[in-house]
């Protein structure tokens, strides 16, 4: 995961979403939740993520828990906020969060650019 972000966020990926998976291992622990959020946060703060602009999100993929809809085995799970440009954004679920996602913005408008690596004759 470490190097997933590192690798993110050179590639010039700059909207992140922190899924933490396997929630029904740990009997669904807000203390374990809480743990994994301050850890990640503390690493993709360093690589150069702004953490208040992540959505994190706790899942049980086996059980399909906050994945489209919201789990009754969180309760304690208030939901996710993160900042964005146009203002803060929030929501319960991983879909909500991948919903919220904002397009790139792409300069169609200026001329094509492709990069040479080398030149054969």
């Amino acid at each position: 995961t470490r190097e997933h972000a590192l690798l993110a966020f050179t590639l010039g990926v700059r909207q992140l979403i922190v899924a933490i998976n396997k929630m029904d291992t740990t009997k669904w622990s807000e203390d374990r939740f809480n743990e994994i959020v301050k850890e990640t946060s503390t690493f993709i703060k360093k690589v150069g993520y702004n953490p208040k602009a992540v959505a994190f999100v706790p899942i049980s993929g086996w059980h399909g828990d906050n994945m489209l809809e919201e789990s009754s085995n969180m309760t304690w799970y208030k939901g996710w906020s993160r900042e964005t440009k146009a203002g803060p954004v929030k929501g319960k679920t991983l879909l909500d969060a991948i919903d919220a996602i904002e397009p790139p913005v792409r300069p169609s408008d200026k001329p094509l650019r492709l990069p040479l690596q080398d030149v054969y004759k």
